[in-house]
């Protein structure tokens, strides 16, 4: 029963942690218009509150991972949690929209300190043979986390005010915090230099590209400022890749892409958000302001795709164990090109809600089939002592393949449609969620590529890079 009960602790910690930095994103997007009222800010300002979080968030994952491997992974993870409990604090108490952009910007480096470190601490902290049934929890209440957040967002600003958005987050890190401390006794760390070259590197060659890519659809692929962040960007992430091969101790070891499974499942990862996240982006849309819908009444719309997740992730533990995680990340990227094959060729100005459920529950269920397992062919494809980096680069490019979706699949709604008319947004809307599903399916693709993982981890082909040091906890 104590073993039991110690496993249920690594589970809430683990999970409540991925649940309050998910949560955060949505029903802070969701109280945007309270926001700009109350604060008297501007669109670009109103932006920044969005993506101040997602650059300080994408840019810091891998370096976060590093620095639980170097310091351990525990006291790392608490630091995150603090960092992002404080900066919540912060962000509820600003009163311009100036100091709320800076609180989102830390409450993203509490984010990346946390995120990729609650997949290895559960990863630690879990028996092998129960890791994929508690991969299933913790994919459950990240599902949770998105399927309630745009309801729970505008339940706050018709309720309470927006910067309840806010403090929710002190009790949830005060206890966040009691739970990781009751959860795991150790604070596991690897005998490992800190890189810090290779840290600045990799965390310049991500800002640059995350911020060009923020800013390239509102001020124009050609601008000056965008430029210089995708070369900063290029010249990060080569020098990066160029002084990391040739060290002994790296930060990310570039050998781990050798294996099959990893090197496809992260590019089925970016593939992914840029198809998913850049098609619901405009979908959330699509409710408000072509049919009229409140951000509740929106939320409550896509609840049929958005919590699939919820209903379907606890069980795929066992269908991981049984079937294989490479099957399903194919079989769910199969179903979400369908769901939003779907959508792009019934949705118009005036299509009935009962036309597109069918394809938001496709799309759900592909989702749900999707997420759990991509995390357990990346633990195993990377082993033990890699797990955390891994961990990072995975989430890396999910965040960059969703800030790139949204900035791609805008240009195609620009080109083909726009704002300023209903019939110009559903004819940028059709294409733009079609090129979604086209990479959707490309993915799905790709992943014929995965090969079964072994029971001790290690796919028939990727022995020779693990070795015996993929042995499962």
């Amino acid at each position: 029963m104590e073993r039991r009960q110690k496993v249920g602790l690594v589970i809430a910690a683990t999970g409540l942690a991925q649940f309050m930095a998910a949560l955060d994103n949505l029903v802070v997007t969701t109280a945007l218009p309270t926001i700009r009222e109350h604060l008297h800010a501007g669109l670009s300002s109103l932006e920044w509150t969005v993506n101040a979080y997602t650059l300080a968030f994408a840019t810091l994952l891998i370096a976060g991972a590093a620095l639980g491997d170097k310091f351990g992974r525990k006291r790392i993870f608490q630091i995150g949690v603090l960092i992002f409990t404080l900066a919540s604090a912060a962000a509820a108490l600003s009163t311009s929209i100036t100091p709320l952009i800076i609180s989102r910007s830390i409450q993203g480096v509490g984010g990346a300190l946390m995120v990729p470190l609650s997949l290895t601490l559960l990863s630690d902290g879990v028996p092998r043979e129960r890791r994929n049934f508690a991969l299933g929890i913790w994919g459950a209440l990240g599902g949770l986390a998105i399927a309630i957040g745009p309801l729970v967002g505008g339940a706050i600003v018709q309720i309470a005010n927006w910067q309840w958005i806010f403090w929710l987050n002190v009790p949830t890190g005060i206890i966040l915090l009691i739970l990781t401390t009751l959860a795991f006794n150790t604070n596991k760390k690897l005998p490992k230099r800190l890189d810090l070259t290779g840290l600045l590197l990799v965390s310049l060659g991500l800002f640059g590209l995350v911020n060009g890519l923020i800013n390239g659809s509102s001020k124009g692929w050609t601008n000056s400022g965008v430029l210089a962040s995708f070369a900063l960007s290029t010249v990060g992430l080569v020098t990066f890749t160029l002084v990391e091969s040739k060290k002994r101790e790296p930060m990310v070891p570039l050998e781990i892409f050798k294996s099959t499974n990893f090197s496809v499942i992260n590019a089925a990862s970016l593939l992914m958000s840029f198809g998913l996240f850049g098609s619901v982006f405009f979908l959330s849309q699509y409710f408000q302001l072509i049919q009229g819908l409140s951000p509740v009444a929106s939320g409550i719309r896509i609840l049929p795709w958005t919590a699939m997740p919820i209903l379907v992730t606890p069980f795929l533990g066992g269908l991981v164990n049984r079937f294989g995680g490479e099957r399903l990340v194919q079989i769910g990227l199969t179903l979400q090109a369908v769901g939003l094959g779907w959508i792009a060729v019934v949705i118009g100005i005036g299509s009935s809600y009962p036309s597109l459920i069918g394809a938001f529950v496709i799309a759900g269920v592909g989702t749900s089939l999707f997420f759990v397992p991509t995390a357990s062919i990346t633990l195993e494809s990377a082993g033990p002592k890699m797990e955390a980096v891994a961990s990072g680069v995975n989430n890396s490019l999910r965040e960059v393949g969703g800030a790139l979706g949204i900035a791609t699949l805008g240009a195609v709604f620009t080109s083909f449609g726009g704002f300023s008319t209903p019939t110009a947004f559903i004819a940028g809307l059709r294409p733009a969620i079609s090129v979604g599903a086209i990479l959707l399916a490309f993915a799905a693709l790709l992943t014929t590529k995965l090969r079964r993982q072994s029971p001790q981890g290690t796919s028939s082909t990727d022995t020779n890079l693990a070795g015996n040091d993929l042995q499962m906890i």
